[in-house]
């Protein structure tokens, strides 16, 4: 994966898209710290790779959640605690 400043990109744009066809993926930097990551795509497969992308971020998120979860210890809170709570909730905003 190539690093790209965004320097580069503002000063030489058709370069870094021409280098973007080419590497598939290149991380623009700014201050040589990743800021972003360009990904080429073509109409036939733009959508797949933004399927890809949005399912990437969400497994992260879920993952996130997850290990949040195992270090506050309230992954091991049993079904009917889960749903007293939800009931609780709810009838909370009844009122």
């Amino acid at each position: 994966m190539r690093f790209v400043s965004i320097r580069d990109l503002r000063l030489k744009p058709s370069e870094v898209w021409k280098l973007a066809q080419q590497e598939k993926d290149l991380v623009i930097t700014a201050n040589g710290r990743p800021i972003a990551i360009l990904t080429g795509v073509n109409e036939e497969t733009f959508e797949q790779e933004l399927d890809v992308i949005q399912r990437a971020r969400a497994l992260k998120a879920l993952d996130s959640l997850h290990r949040d979860s195992v270090s506050k210890g309230t992954h091991q809170i049993s079904s009917e605690a889960i749903q007293s709570e939800i009931n609780a909730v709810r009838k909370g905003k009844r009122r």
